[in-house]
């Protein structure tokens, strides 16, 4: 009651101010922002209902109309839109087969490869547009050999089987989805020396006793279909945009580049896989390789089963679009805040990615509605709706590399959202500056499953420490989303943000409205909890005049970074004072700029406030190189990268990591010499970062 009367006063105290004043505070428009009078949940409904009609994947007639009706609601939000289009490599399969001989005694098993229509499904009429199911950039060919399974198909796995005396060589590999990501898989099994992979979803992971639509998991015939590329943007123009007649690679240039698999791969069912676990022999896997409690007992093999998987694939250059919508700042038109997310789905695409952009367009009608009440943003704030991100995040690559220059030198900060609603709670991942942004706005929306507690308190369960604080945020490491060439290619500080962390029927026909409405919002209050906290966001970071970031933060993580880096390689006779040395430079600097905000405030002195928000800007791209990593030069952050055989996964110090892999291989004093050099490469990034946000010559 107490605090109730608080916030009774100020709101009254406020409204009176405004008497006095020619226009309310940002502050006003921000609450009034993430109130219930704005927000509309049943609109957000509405625009997944429709987003979600048809299948929709990039290229096609039927995302083409999905872009269209994007650009409509912006439109009609009286946001300046456009559309910008690539011309880009795309592949969708041809015909695919996969056939088992499990003993010369025993019938051959022809699959059928379909995932099934259930009971009253509203959209048995276009599942006919649902594409076969396959792998984007997969190799065209035939595989026939024995099968090896090599549980989520990791590098340790293939170290176990090795440990087992199991030889893969000339053997198509079955490997379970989950670890890691499947374009990894395929090529984890060709380094091994496999000629094919299957990759099964496996009921112990996705599967429940029931499954949908009379439950949330995945049914017995569902397939995970998706991108095996291990690239980012068009693999045919690395660096540059698919505009026009543009340069392009030849197919081999792309074969060589190493980032598209060399041998055949075909996702499958549960109810496959299962039906191919039960025909290899040799020896017994381990415990944490083996199915669930129904499942029969997991062997490694090879054989006596014989997989003969044929895929034939096309590859087509095909038109996509991203729409843009852009909300021009009144004081600082020349700074840019993204928030972005894609529209192209491998079938419906209820949660994965359209629950995200009907809260893209939910944000888009909250703020014309905050300008009609006589808003207007300090900096300007610029909407994206990105295409063929599943292929492998091509629209905002392109995007990316077409305005590189112009994005460097004015880009605040990139927010993403990719599927908003999954299953589970609140989760954010960004650049460590901006975490106490994250913790603030978290601390101001309610949250959608318990309204007496803030999205924080539930985040935060019972800790209230600053390291549990820290803890409950991730990093923007992996290549999962389209924050990717905003980080990883040009250092902008970024975040991504989403309830939950995956979901049973991802990438299958059955994320469609109905498992949303069933199981994964059925009111629509997360969806609305995800635009209030991104578009809140996205309002900090537009109308403070101060911009909120806080480097001691990143200070913290780098420490902590050089700390796990350093009882890794000591032993080898790495020498990490350089490393520390940079940090403790930007801890220095970091505890300066807030002095000179705390002096900026004080004297409330605002005609340097830009110079001092340039160095806070300006300070992520200073964790960059020209060069890249050495031997993934597209990757030019020297913190944040994805792990080499893991393109979801994330590395700190991506660079010192892939050389010391190298060394550990080699065991030559002039690959340890090379894990060094990267030492003081990170070092040089990070005391380059100090001097900018300093913002003093040496």
């Amino acid at each position: 009651m107490y605090n109730l009367a608080i916030y009774t006063f100020i709101a009254i105290a406020t409204s009176i101010s405004f008497l006095f004043l020619s226009s309310p505070p940002k502050s006003y428009y921000h609450s009034l922002f993430i109130s219930d009078s704005l927000s509309d949940n049943s609109s957000i409904a509405n625009n997944l209902y429709i987003l979600t009609k048809r299948p929709h994947v990039a290229g096609s007639k039927a995302n083409a109309e999905a872009a269209t009706y994007v650009l409509s609601i912006l439109s009609s939000c009286n946001i300046k839109s456009h559309v910008t289009s690539y011309d880009v490599a795309l592949t969708y399969p041809v015909s695919r087969s996969l056939i088992l001989t499990p003993s010369s005694s025993e019938k051959t098993i022809k699959f059928g490869l379909i995932q099934e229509i259930y009971e009253n499904d509203p959209y048995a009429d276009v599942a006919n547009e649902v594409l076969p199911t396959f792998h984007a950039y997969a190799r065209s060919g035939t595989a026939t050999g024995p099968v090896v399974y090599a549980n989520y198909g990791r590098v340790e796995d293939y170290a176990t089987l090795f440990e087992m005396g199991v030889n893969v060589s000339n053997t198509v590999v079955l490997a379970r989805y989950g670890k890691i990501y499947r374009g990894d898989i395929v090529h984890n099994a060709y380094a091994a020396g496999a000629i094919g992979v299957l990759i099964f979803t496996d009921k112990k992971d996705y599967g429940g006793v029931k499954w949908f639509p009379d439950d949330k998991w995945m049914p017995p015939s569902g397939v995970q279909v998706g991108s095996v590329y291990d690239g980012t943007g068009d693999p045919t123009t690395p660096g540059w945009p698919s505009t026009g007649e543009c340069e392009r690679l030849t197919n081999e240039e792309v074969d060589d580049s190493g980032n598209v698999p060399l041998i055949p791969s075909l996702p499958i069912s549960s109810a496959d896989g299962d039906a191919i676990i039960r025909t290899i022999g040799g020896k017994e896997a381990n415990v944490d390789w083996q199915g669930g409690k129904d499942s029969p007992i997991y062997r490694v093999g090879p054989g006596p089963a014989i997989a003969n998987l044929s895929y034939e694939g096309q590859q087509v250059i095909s038109t996509i679009q991203n729409v843009i919508g852009v909300i021009e700042g009144e004081e600082e038109p020349d700074r840019f805040v993204i928030l972005g997310n894609h529209r192209d789905a491998w079938t419906f695409g209820a949660v994965d990615p359209n629950s995200g952009t009907a809260a893209l367009l939910e944000i888009a009608q909250r703020l014309e509605k905050l300008q009609k009440k006589g808003w207007r943003p300090r900096r300007t704030i610029v909407l994206c709706n990105w295409d063929a991100e599943e292929y492998g995040l091509i629209g905002s690559t392109e995007w990316v590399e077409e305005n590189r220059e112009l994005l460097a030198s004015r880009v605040i900060a990139y927010l993403n959202v990719d599927c908003a609603v999954q299953a589970g709670h609140f989760r954010a991942s960004a650049t460590p500056q901006l975490d106490e942004l994250i913790i603030q706005v978290a601390q101001q929306v309610q949250d959608p499953d318990n309204s007496s507690q803030t999205i924080y308190q539930s985040w935060l369960g019972s800790g209230n420490d600053t390291t549990v604080q820290v803890r409950m945020l991730g990093r923007l490491g992996g290549a999962g989303s389209d924050y990717a060439a905003f980080v990883q290619h040009i250092g902008i500080p970024a975040l991504d943000l989403s309830f939950g962390n995956g979901y049973p029927v991802y990438h299958s026909m059955y994320d469609d409205f109905v498992w949303m409405k069933k199981f994964g919002d059925p009111m629509f209050h997360r969806h609305v909890a995800v635009a209030s906290v991104w578009g809140l966001l996205a309002l900090r970071l537009a109308d403070d005049e101060v911009l909120p970031f806080n480097y001691l933060t990143y200070a913290y993580e780098l420490q902590k970074s050089a700390e796990q880096l350093e009882a890794e390689i000591s032993v080898n006779g790495i020498k990490l004072v350089p490393l520390y040395a940079s940090i403790e430079k930007l801890r220095k600097a970091a505890i300066k700029i807030e002095d000179d905000i705390k002096a900026l405030k004080a004297k409330r002195s605002w005609e340097s406030v830009r110079e001092l928000n340039d160095r806070l800007i300006m300070t992520e791209r200073a964790f960059t190189d020209k060069d890249g990593l050495s031997s993934r030069t597209w990757y030019k952050h020297l913190i944040y990268a994805p792990a080499r055989h893991d393109d979801y996964g994330s590395n700190s110090f991506p660079g010192v990591s892939d050389a010391i892999e190298k060394a550990k291989s080699l065991k030559s004093t002039d690959s340890w010499r090379s894990v060094q050099h990267e030492v003081w490469r990170v070092a040089r990034a990070i005391t380059q970062a100090s001097l900018v946000l300093s913002g003093r010559l040496t």
